[in-house]
């Protein structure tokens, strides 16, 4: 997400909150309290979800970095590791299979 993206998403979610208040002051009856109720449940649910694609969009792009630095770490081993992995394999001998 970038910055930008972020700044709008969460400043979205903050003039609902804010919008349900000016409604708590403005609109009277029943009609203003249900209005601040769905405005500022609306925004701070927005919130909190937005919170939450923030928390895994982070986890992803640690397991983006972890995976990258585990394939850089086996790149700089892997002609030693092929190699005695087909040694390993060339020398472990089954023994013949019966008849039958």
């Amino acid at each position: 997400m970038t910055p930008r993206t972020r700044i709008v998403a969460f400043g979205s979610a903050a003039l609902l909150v804010l919008a349900g208040g000016v409604c708590a002051a403005v609109v009277g009856g029943l009609t203003g309290e249900v209005l601040t109720i769905v405005l500022v449940s609306g925004g701070l649910v927005v919130g909190l979800l937005l919170i939450f694609l923030e928390i895994g969009l982070d986890e992803e792009r640690d397991i983006a970095r972890e995976q990258a630095s585990r394939r850089e770490r086996a790149d700089a081993g892997t002609g030693k590791r092929r190699q005695l992995s087909i040694r390993r394999r060339a020398s472990i001998r089954r023994p013949p299979r019966r008849p039958g």
